[in-house]
């Protein structure tokens, strides 16, 4: 398995889908890389593009907040994205683009060896969790899975556009800092 400075070159020079063509920076992942806690989202949005750093943008500034509101620092997590370059107009990743980034995803997992993952948003969730994931109805279930406890929360591009549901998340957020304290899974 490569380590850090060999994955993060891998990314760099791959090619397995057509969208590091329109990258401005390829968006690895940052923090800590012994974290507890892990958060994936989606994929890089424009500011995220061109700083080559995850949830810097407006849904990473409401991150920021929640976390502080519950008591986690953003230094003491690891953040990363199903894919590592900007899909055009802030779309969804297809399917393909998810599948050809999903690798390096998963050689992050196992080099943070984190005890939670929380996916951001249906997307991360439906390739993450279950295919079939419903955010709505699903977030804030755990489960536990290969040594892993897994649950899933609102994006919080999500909590901008219909803010009534940030009551959600924050009790998503208060299930999450209480798992954070206990001991971990198996």
């Amino acid at each position: 398995m490569p380590g850090w400075e060999e994955l993060e070159r891998l990314c760099q020079q791959c090619r397995r889908c057509s969208l590091y063509k329109s990258r401005k920076n390829l968006v690895f992942g940052t923090g800590n890389k012994n974290a507890d806690l892990m958060f994936i989202g989606e994929g890089p949005g424009r500011e995220e593009d061109e700083t080559g750093i995850p949830f810097v943008g407006r849904s990473g500034r409401l991150l920021n907040k929640i976390l502080e509101a519950v008591e986690i620092k953003r230094e003491d997590v690891y953040i990363a994205n199903i894919v590592k370059c900007r899909p055009p107009g802030n779309r969804n990743p297809l399917e393909e683009e998810k599948e050809a980034c999903l690798p390096f995803l998963r050689y992050q997992v196992a080099l943070v060896r984190p005890r939670i993952i929380v996916c951001l948003g249906s997307v991360a969730a439906r390739s993450i969790i279950d295919k079939d994931y419903r955010i709505t109805k699903d977030h804030g279930k755990w489960i536990e899975r290969k040594g892993y406890y897994l649950t899933a929360t609102y994006h919080p591009s999500a909590l901008l556009r219909v803010p009534a549901r940030k009551k959600e998340a924050w009790e998503d957020f208060k299930k999450i800092k209480e798992k954070l304290v206990e001991p971990g899974p198996g």
